[in-house]
């Protein structure tokens, strides 16, 4: 897989309360990604930036809320895919240490 590619899959962490309830019960991380992005790819990002083993990838498309409307024409909010990401057990990413 291409090195540049991997470094752009995954947009950002996903953070919810659904998304921290996860995290802490099965030990699993939440990332928005790119909308072509494959479980394979996902998987060789994640153990690459943040240097962790992953056990398994499940994937989420989530389609964008309608909502108010401006006139004639309906908001809409975009549309986007996350991906639930298990990590094998001893293995933890920790996004506050990061932002030093």
């Amino acid at each position: 897989m291409n090195e540049e590619r991997l470094l752009k899959v995954l947009v950002s962490p996903h953070i919810s309360e659904k998304s921290v309830s996860v995290g802490d019960s099965n030990n699993q991380v939440v990332f928005k990604v790119l909308k072509d992005a494959t479980k394979p790819e996902i998987k060789a990002a994640v153990e690459k930036m943040f240097e962790v083993q992953v056990e398994n990838v499940a994937v989420v498309n989530k389609k964008g809320k309608t909502k108010g409307t401006t006139g004639r024409n309906a908001g809409r909010r975009p549309s986007f895919k996350k991906a639930y990401v298990s990590l094998k057990e001893g293995s933890q990413i920790d996004f506050m240490g990061m932002a030093e």
